[in-house]
């Protein structure tokens, strides 16, 4: 007998689980699974992350644990609004081999075609990580190409470099130029 976690989330106070679950229920019933546990955030955006939503992070402890087998989510959106976010969590159940069902989609991985939607939706997800990484690249060359420097900022000006110039021919050692003007030590050395 399959061993099932029921998860519900709405965004606002205003709203209620209640119908959510109340078709899970209906559903595993139907099917002959046994609910040993539903997890409900209330309140909650499903853009938040894991760590942020009390119940998906304590069901996914659970699911560690071994104490279901299968997770039941009225819709996909209710687990996850960001593509790469419900990856993540589907990535992660799948290496348990906790098995996902979504009610409003008729996915479900322990199909061959739930398990092919699962792999669809990680090639989005890794088409969609690309695509941004290859936004931040050509901004960072129209950057580079305007003339902007990247990194952290330096503490190194004229009037820094003079300084170690001038403390170094007082007999100062490295390390304590280093430290008087609150610089690194190859920093120093750079300037000498």
């Amino acid at each position: 007998m399959k061993k099932v976690a029921l998860y519900a989330r709405v965004s606002t106070d205003k709203q209620t689980t209640e119908n959510q679950l109340n078709e899970l229920r209906a559903v595993a019933t139907r099917m002959g699974y046994v609910i040993t546990q539903e997890y409900v955030d209330n309140g909650i955006s499903g853009a938040k992350s894991r760590y942020d939503r009390p119940s998906l992070d304590a069901m996914m402890k659970d699911a560690v644990r071994g104490r279901f087998d299968m997770v039941m989510c009225w819709s996909i959106d209710r687990l996850g609004r960001s593509l790469q976010n419900l990856v993540e969590i589907l990535n992660e159940l799948q290496s348990i081999k906790v098995d996902l069902y979504f009610l409003q989609q008729g996915m479900d991985t322990s199909t061959s075609s739930g398990r092919m939607m699962f792999s669809i939706f990680g090639a989005l997800s890794e088409y969609e990580r690309s695509l941004i990484r290859e936004r931040v690249c050509a901004g960072l060359q129209t950057a580079k190409a305007r003339g902007v420097k990247l990194g952290r900022p330096s503490k190194m000006n004229d009037g820094m470099k003079q300084a170690v110039v001038l403390l170094r021919e007082k007999g100062m050692g490295i390390k304590q130029i280093a430290k008087e003007l609150q610089i690194g030590i190859g920093t120093v050395y750079s300037v000498i």
